[in-house]
């Protein structure tokens, strides 16, 4: 080798020598900041909810309306918590509020939607079902001068005038999506090997879980093992199944766990009792939607759940009234949309937790009433 070959040489060791200690620490000081931010998001998602951050200014309440909440399927906690909140709100402002039940069928949410239609109310609330693909009922009840409002009709909350509902009334799910994947990446200080479970027929659904994915991928360290479409109407049969078959094809590599809904998690537990696992996991499993009752117990048990970022259902059915009440007054809609809220087993029982649900203590009720005049 001639001397300038081997100077040469020494140089471009230098050079990677030096490049390689430089990426290294690049790449350490890159995944501390995203745990960082994680934590960062996790601290305040999780603080209480104790001020009231909705409108204060709105129509008073539109005497003597009906109006139908046409349920996708009451056996879901969290449509069945919403639709209690809208009956309340509704004894609240003073109207007939009446629930049909979907029953969980496509055909069973027509029938009950031809109901309502036949009852001839004001105003029509399609409960947690996607609108998109009831577009045909929907625009039948408007050319019939009933205003519709939807809970969970899309992915995103706000005025929906393509489909002819004047407002969908749900939390950001970007935000949710984006505090349970921050749970995870918090908790695993960076490390966290995923597994998605969501329910493609839900746009909202799928379109959580992308979006839980997409941030999971930020994380250096992190690994989305698997995604899983796996409808919630099927969760009691096929989730034990399921997991058996995931436990067995990635072993300790699954150590979290994100669903769009607690459901999932109702039927977890057997599976993973039968391969040994801690109920404390891993998997540590991590729920973005709803925040059932049953959620609530095991979070506080430490019993195959650490945290979901419930919606305030009660708060949102109060919502759903007021929307529909500007609706028959002419006005636009509030815009509000509620803070993103996380719970662990630190706070579970703050917030109505106690009550196994979460109602933020901000006085809500109270501020509606105020607007109403009621």
């Amino acid at each position: 080798m001639t001397r300038h070959a081997l100077m040469a040489g020494t140089i471009l060791a230098l050079i990677g020598a030096s490049a390689g200690a430089s990426i290294g620490p690049t790449r350490a000081a890159a995944a501390d900041d995203t745990v960082a931010r994680a934590r960062a998001v996790v601290a305040a998602a999780t603080k209480p909810s104790s001020t009231w951050d909705g409108p204060t200014t709105g129509p008073k309440a539109v005497p003597g309306k009906v109006v139908i909440y046409v349920a996708a399927d009451l056996r879901n906690g969290g449509i069945q918590e919403n639709s209690d909140g809208v009956k309340e709100a509704g004894k609240a402002i003073g109207w007939d509020v009446r629930v049909l039940d979907g029953q969980g069928s496509v055909s069973g949410i027509h029938s009950a939607f031809s109901q309502a239609m036949a009852l001839k109310p004001a105003g029509i609330i399609v409960g947690g079902y996607d609108v998109v693909q009831n577009a045909a009922d929907i625009a039948g009840a408007v050319s019939a001068g009933i205003t519709v409002v939807s809970w969970h009709g899309g992915p995103k909350p706000g005025p929906m005038p393509e489909q002819k509902v004047i407002a969908n009334i749900g939390s950001d799910s970007a935000q949710v999506a984006k505090v349970a994947a921050d749970y995870a990446i918090a908790q695993s200080d960076g490390k966290a090997g995923v597994i998605i479970f969501t329910d493609s027929a839900y746009a909202i659904a799928l379109s959580k879980a992308q979006m839980m994915r997409d941030e999971i991928k930020t994380c250096a360290g992190c690994t989305v093992l698997s995604f899983e479409d796996t409808p919630l109407a099927d969760t009691s049969t096929r989730m034990s199944q399921e997991t058996t078959a995931l436990l067995q094809r990635y072993g300790t590599k699954w150590t979290y766990t994100l669903a769009i809904n607690d459901l999932y998690f109702d039927f977890i537990g057997p599976p993973l009792i039968s391969a040994g696992r801690d109920p404390k996991g891993p998997p540590v499993n991590i729920s973005a939607g709803d925040g059932s009752n049953s959620a609530y117990e095991r979070i506080r048990n430490g019993q195959f759940q650490a945290a979901t970022v419930p919606e305030p259902l009660l708060l949102q059915g109060w919502q759903v009234i007021d929307e529909l009440n500007r609706g028959f007054a002419g006005q636009k809609p509030s815009g509000y949309v509620a803070p993103v809220h996380l719970v662990t087993a630190d706070n579970v029982d703050l917030d109505g937790g106690k009550k196994d649900i979460y109602d933020p203590d901000n006085h809500y009720r109270d501020a509606y009433r105020t607007l109403w005049g009621r």
